[in-house]
């Protein structure tokens, strides 16, 4: 596969708890192009969320190899693997993580002045209107729908045009009419900034739409995608 910017080999990870070790992720082997769109999907416990945060630097894999444009994350410290995340990455989660005490606008330009952006707020509005939001951007969390406040992690996940972004479920938490609204509007900033997209989902139709469907089964990528997966 040519312009890679995911790669994992034999990926690994496994977590000491109450009941002894738990093996999550037994062995994931996975190529990602650039501007590609990928869907995990798979049973509850499969890994799927597991592997995303492994993509992300939110897990660190305790075996194997994970590569993402050409940066190994097993080799960064915490602080290193931030960096990384705020520079190259957008992650949207189920749960929408925004700060209840800064407004929307708050929410989205932090990140950016995190990151030395000049015109942090300037950008930070710009995303704002380009969710339908710019009559809500002085508005807290708790003033704004559910839907309205995934809209603002969108903007916020975009603001810094990513090169990936990860979707965690991004519809979880929303009925069917906003969750389809929030998705064209996750492949509409991926399109639009030219990110490599990987979410995971439990919807059939939404994993439809994306160019590649990878399966996990149980710690596993299922038989049938892994030589796709390899490529």
């Amino acid at each position: 596969m040519t312009d890679t910017v995911i790669s994992l080999r034999d990926a690994r990870l496994s977590l000491d708890g109450n009941a002894g070790r738990v093996d999550i992720l037994k062995g994931i082997t996975l190529d990602v192009a650039r501007g590609e769109t990928v869907g995990l999907v798979g049973p509850s416990g499969s890994g799927k969320s597991s592997l995303l945060m492994l993509l992300g630097g939110l897990d660190r894999a305790t075996g194997g190899s994970v590569s993402v444009l050409g940066q190994d994350l097993t080799a960064m410290d915490e602080d290193a693997l931030a960096r990384f995340r705020r520079n190259h990455m957008g992650v949207v989660f189920q749960s929408f993580h925004l700060i209840p005490t800064m407004t929307a606008l708050e929410n989205v330009a932090t990140p950016l002045e995190l990151a030395g952006a000049p015109d942090a707020f300037e950008r930070a509005e710009a995303e704002l209107a380009g969710v339908g939001l710019k009559d809500r951007t002085h508005h807290y969390p708790a003033q704004m729908s559910g839907g309205e406040q995934q809209r603002v992690a969108l903007a916020r996940a975009a603001a810094m045009r990513p090169e990936i972004l990860l979707a965690d479920e991004p519809t979880g938490n929303l009925d069917a009419a906003t969750g389809g609204a929030i998705i064209d509007m996750l492949f509409g900033l991926s399109e639009r900034h030219g990110s490599t997209l990987v979410m995971v989902t439990h919807a059939p139709d939404l994993a439809a739409r994306c160019d590649r469907t990878i399966r996990l089964r149980d710690g596993l990528i299922a038989a049938k995608d892994m030589a796709e997966a390899a490529e």
